[in-house]
């Protein structure tokens, strides 16, 4: 898994400053690296003169795999390099990326010629910024702290990572979130000065000064990572730990996939004579990986649900045996080993955190599905520098923001500016929508959810009604008891009447933890919109607005994944029926 760095950075850095600057950037890498090192660095760079390439050139020799991300054609691109040193710079990095993006004409100049025309040129700068910015999860600005107004300039990129408004790009699908709080805002700030009249950096900034930016906390010291975005990226860790620790257990989880998605692999079935993308392959691995661990995550979390609860209807049933008849002292022994294996367990699920990975990982999973097919539908605009993680938790807390990175990392290998095989639109439908009774796709798998939730949700009443009247029942008997019942009789009746109202409750507890009730409303819901996409796209219908309908129908299962994770969250594992 990866932590990406984006950059952007001054054309026109002084020579004197070169060493202490690259000093500052090694000591950036090997801090991250240091921080999180279960995430791979990776680096979104444009590769401009300047800050461009020394960044570029510091983590190639840190061993750092760089991925170019070229403004426009490199042939037209290479006009923009004054002087051949730097040509030649540029060249031997793009030699030596892993990956080299060449993005798009920006929205106004498709087909447009941009030889010779500045403002064009700055405009695809600016697209350039969008990009890296949207990617990454921490921008590295080599900026002299000025805010300037140059179009696709390093003082507009950093004003865009902070605040997702970039002046011409009004646009973007970032600006209709702009009242969210940005997970994606994190920036860290080396101050550098610049070979001009007015070189030296803005006010109360000194060159090689480092700083994290935030455009809540604002500037916080070099050495004080605000504490939520360290979470953030302790959980994208967390993420690639349980990847490589349950590789092995996931295979054998993979096989049971269908149980909850209807399908084990997103891509195990295209079309003939189709080669999936190279970023739809990415996707759906990352779908896979995160498919099986919400399915290993979720059995933890079910079973220590279950174990809990078991333990506190058994130390009920000690309680009442203790104080109904003459027992020895050990009982109560037994009584605090219950006690204390559920504590042990409670313990053990939360320091291991089970329902929070389930919950995210499941989140994650779903995302992924509908970013995948969007991406081969076509849905999203192709010459768009966003993706589908523009729509999916943007304004919950920034602690889930590690989801929306990971869809970045996915987005990042789309090929931009590609239309995609339209071939691929009818096997998405198939697939992602499908039919009620053909047992495959998200039509088949809400509807029979709702129908398994709904009998689960239905023996639960039927099981607290049962108790309830079998314990009223008890109550009668021992009421009208005129002495034909002996006191061992007795005894057993009156721990009949106390256990069952408390399984009652123990599993009317479960169900309300697992939001049968609310699950079953979810699942309805969804049902319901599957359905009537699969109704408008039966009827004769344009590709266009076939893709209209899928981006709609993706837009409101990102919706409902989100309004998932977060009703879920607000259950986790407790002990409270051990208290």
């Amino acid at each position: 898994m990866f932590l990406t760095i984006g950059v952007t950075g001054h054309r026109d850095l002084l020579e004197s400053e070169r060493p202490a600057l690259e000093s500052r950037v090694r000591a950036f890498f090997s801090d991250m690296a240091g921080r999180y090192p279960g995430l791979k660095l990776q680096l979104l760079c444009p590769m401009a003169e300047g800050g461009d390439q020394l960044v570029a050139r510091v983590a190639l020799e840190l061993g750092i795999e760089l991925i170019a991300v070229l403004p426009m054609r490199q042939y037209e691109y290479e006009r923009d390099f004054e002087s051949a040193s730097a040509l030649a710079e540029f060249r031997s990095l793009a030699s030596r990326a892993g990956q080299i993006i060449c993005l798009p004409d920006a929205p106004g100049l498709e087909g447009a010629t941009i030889t010779g025309d500045a403002a064009r040129r700055d405009r695809q700068y600016a697209q350039a910024g969008l990009f890296v910015s949207n990617h990454c999860q921490i921008l590295l600005a080599l900026w002299d702290g000025k805010p300037l107004h140059t179009v696709g300039g390093t003082a507009q990129v950093v004003r865009y990572h902070l605040t997702a408004v970039m002046d011409g790009f009004e646009d973007q699908p970032s600006s209709a979130h702009l009242l969210a709080d940005n997970e994606n805002d994190l920036a860290f700030h080396i101050v550098c000065s610049r070979n001009r009249s007015d070189s030296a950096p803005a006010s109360g900034l000194a060159p090689a000064d480092c700083y994290w930016l935030t455009a809540q906390a604002g500037r916080k010291p070099a050495d004080a990572m605000p504490t939520e975005y360290a979470v953030m990226f302790s959980r994208l860790q967390d993420f690639a730990a349980d990847r490589q620790r349950h590789a092995a257990e996931g295979h054998a989880a993979h096989r049971n996939t269908a149980d909850r998605t209807g399908e084990s692999d997103l891509l195990n079935d295209f079309p003939p004579g189709l080669t999936p993308p190279e970023s739809a392959v990415f996707n759906a691995q990352l779908f896979s990986i995160a498919d099986r661990l919400a399915v290993h995550f979720q059995k933890r979390f079910n079973r220590s649900l279950f174990v809990i609860h078991a333990l506190a209807v058994m130390m009920g049933l000690v309680f009442l045996v203790y104080s109904g008849y003459s027992t020895p002292q050990y009982v109560l022994w037994i009584f605090l080993a219950l006690f204390f294996a559920g504590v042990v367990l409670h313990t053990t699920g939360n320091r291991r955190q089970w329902h929070r990975k389930y919950l995210d990982y499941r989140a994650l999973a779903e995302a992924l599905r509908v970013q995948l097919y969007w991406n081969l539908a076509g849905v999203v605009e192709a010459r768009s520098v966003a993706f589908a993680y523009e729509n999916f938790l943007q304004k919950q807390d920034v602690e889930l923001g590690w989801i929306r990175h990971i869809m970045r990392a996915a987005s990042t290998r789309r090929a931009g500016g590609m239309e995609p095989d339209p071939a691929w639109l009818p096997w998405v439908i198939d697939h992602w929508v499908g039919t009620k009774d053909s047992g495959k796709g998200q039509l088949a798998y809400y509807s029979a959810k709702e129908v398994h939730n709904s009998v689960n949700y239905r023996r639960t009443e039927f099981l607290g009604a049962a108790c309830l009247w079998a314990g009223i029942a008890v109550a009668l008997v021992l009421a009208m008891d005129s002495g034909h019942l002996s006191g061992k009789q007795q005894q057993v009746l009156l721990i009949l009447m106390g256990i069952l109202p408390l399984i009652a409750g123990i599993r009317n507890a479960i169900s309300h933890k697992k939001a049968e009730k609310e699950l079953i409303k979810q699942y309805r819901f969804m049902a319901r919109i599957f359905s009537n996409a699969r109704r408008l796209l039966d009827a004769p219908a344009t590709t266009a607005f076939q893709r209209r309908v899928l981006k709609a129908l993706g837009e409101a299962q990102l919706e409902e994944g989100a309004e998932w994770i977060l009703m879920h969250r607000s259950r986790p594992l407790e002990q409270r029926g051990l208290s």
